[in-house]
């Protein structure tokens, strides 16, 4: 997910981005990025605020909306519902545990 933060974010406007080692975890355990953003009070710094959050914020709410929880699925969803441009591949939820814990245990 860093490193298509960090694209995403440098094709959206970003002032900058890095893409680096660490994290708090260790070197060469993670990759993490970051990004800086100016905003100078212009139009093109408020549009490319508004495309770079957005994308920053909903590739966080997906990653958890595929990892099971509701509320990011709900979120994502609605996201999705209010910018047309967005496209999320939303997982299927398991309906049976025990068909999980079976294919699990082989």
């Amino acid at each position: 997910m860093a490193v298509q933060n960090f694209v995403g974010d440098a094709f959206r406007g970003a002032t900058w981005v890095a893409l680096h080692n660490g994290g708090g975890v260790g070197w060469g355990e993670v990759i993490n990025g970051g990004f800086g953003l100016v905003l100078d009070g212009s139009a093109g710094a408020e549009e490319r605020a508004k495309m770079m959050l957005n994308w920053d914020v909903s590739n966080g709410v997906a990653r958890r909306c595929w990892s099971g929880n509701s509320n990011a699925y709900e979120t994502i969803c609605q996201a999705m519902d209010k910018d047309k441009t967005l496209k999320v591949t939303l997982p299927h939820k398991v309906i049976d545990d025990s068909i999980l814990e079976q294919a699990l245990s082989c």
